[in-house]
């Protein structure tokens, strides 16, 4: 990219979110309804765990295919995001792949918490909650300092501009009356 442009908004990002969990909802249920075909399983937990294995895989695969591919899934493309490397090419597979994984970070860890340490379920939820807040605390510094940076950067690549000449105003034309053409 040529010229720096500002990151968008989290309004736009929150209705992309939204717009891509419509559209994931239908993926997964197609990829679930593939897997019990194929298994053919009969009850909801057998295979439940292979089952989580197969939709993670489904959805990474949807996720790295898009980004390595224009940068955007369809919500993305509807919202105008593009997701872009440091010197504003598409992402490479291997980076898209560590963004996936990576995206799994934000909820994972807290429900990780259950199993181990045996917690009941209002204390993994608390858990969980404590651990979004965290998160999203953590997101708004870095973006913060990233926006400082971003206009700091423009700041001191901008050049002046120079004012272009005023032009002198005419005089205001009086409006015509229309003819009619009945009325000599």
């Amino acid at each position: 990219m040529n010229s720096p442009s500002l990151p968008p908004s989290i309004r736009r990002r929150l209705a992309s979110l939204v717009y891509e969990t419509l559209l994931l909802f239908g993926i997964v249920f197609f990829a679930g309804y593939l897997f019990g075909t194929l298994t053919q399983q009969r009850n909801g937990l057998t295979h439940r765990h292979l089952l989580a294995v197969w939709l993670a895989f489904v959805v990474g695969v949807y996720f790295v295919w898009c980004w390595t591919h224009g940068g955007q899934t369809l919500p993305m493309k509807t919202w105008r995001l593009r997701l872009v490397g440091p010197s504003g090419e598409t992402v490479g597979p291997v980076r898209a792949v560590a963004r996936y994984g990576l995206g799994w970070l934000w909820f994972v860890p807290p429900l990780a918490l259950h199993p181990v340490f045996g917690l009941p379920l209002p204390a993994t939820l608390a858990a969980t909650a404590a651990w979004f807040l965290l998160w999203a605390a953590g997101s708004i510094l870095t973006a913060s300092s990233l926006m400082t940076a971003w206009r700091a950067h423009v700041s001191s690549n901008s050049r002046p501009t120079r004012r272009a000449p005023r032009r002198r105003a005419r005089p205001k034309r009086r409006a015509r009356r229309p003819r009619n053409k009945n009325f000599p």
